[in-house]
């Protein structure tokens, strides 16, 4: 594996040991819902997860097998998503986590977050390839199945509302209402589910922004004052973890533009 770019900020506010981990468990799982992993090799691989160091994280996590898959897809994911330079890498990268947790949903068909993954990282590809020719590979109605599957499982998935949000969004913005209607997609189902996710998580810089994003998508210029302000609060929230650290700094980029 070749050598990834390290996380950029400093991650000693992010370093938790197993005892620490598993006290703020809730509130750094409050995205996605993953539960407490009784394994404390999948826990050290999570503490990996939150310190930033996503390529260890990764390899930890995989190496530990069964829960410790959902830690690698969610490393590799953000890493993919944040922080690697490279777009066929990045690509490359999205495409094994949703080969990786599809897999593992085909073994384990009630971890949510194995249809959350798979459909996380095919819906970052499929903006990587563009939105329309995803659609056109029939990926749009393997996302939106994936999380709608993941939110029944559990319920409480706010990422997986987000990203469902964001599905929404991209598809009406990319192809217009009509033909988005035939890929399911609707402006008020896409605005509830991100309202759902900060019911669910409202300390969340990522749903803020994500849903500042849908708002200028579906309801055009109209709602750039209130978009600014979510970007505004989103860059004021206290990151807990290396991801919610990366979330945040976008935030802030979002706003000096």
């Amino acid at each position: 594996m070749a050598k990834w770019t390290a996380f950029p900020y400093d991650a000693d506010d992010y370093t938790y040991d197993a005892a620490a981990l598993k006290k703020n468990w809730a509130r750094l799982h409050a995205g996605d819902a993953e539960p407490l992993p009784k394994d404390e090799k999948v826990l050290a691989a999570w503490a990996l997860f939150h310190a930033g160091d996503f390529q260890k994280a990764t390899e930890a996590g995989l190496k530990a097998g069964g829960a410790g898959i959902t830690v690698a897809n969610k490393a590799q994911s953000i890493y993919a998503n944040y922080l690697e330079k490279s777009e066929k890498t990045k690509l490359a990268m999205f495409m094994e986590v949703a080969e990786r947790a599809e897999a593992q949903a085909a073994e384990d068909p009630k971890n949510a977050n194995a249809h959350y993954f798979m459909a996380y990282a095919l819906g970052r590809y499929s903006q990587g390839i563009s939105v329309a020719k995803a659609l056109a590979q029939g990926l749009g109605g393997k996302v939106k199945g994936a999380l709608e599957t993941a939110i029944k499982l559990q319920p409480k998935h706010a990422d997986a509302h987000i990203a469902l949000g964001a599905f929404h969004a991209e598809v009406i913005d990319k192809v217009g209402s009509l033909l988005g209607r035939t890929q399911g997609a609707s402006k008020d189902t896409g605005l509830s589910m991100y309202k759902q996710a900060l019911k669910l998580n409202p300390s969340s810089a990522i749903a803020m922004v994500e849903y500042a994003n849908g708002l200028v998508m579906l309801e055009g210029d109209k709602k750039m004052k209130e978009a600014e302000k979510l970007y505004a609060q989103a860059a004021e929230c206290e990151a807990k973890d290396a991801m919610e650290r990366l979330d945040v700094e976008m935030a802030k980029a979002e706003l000096e533009e």
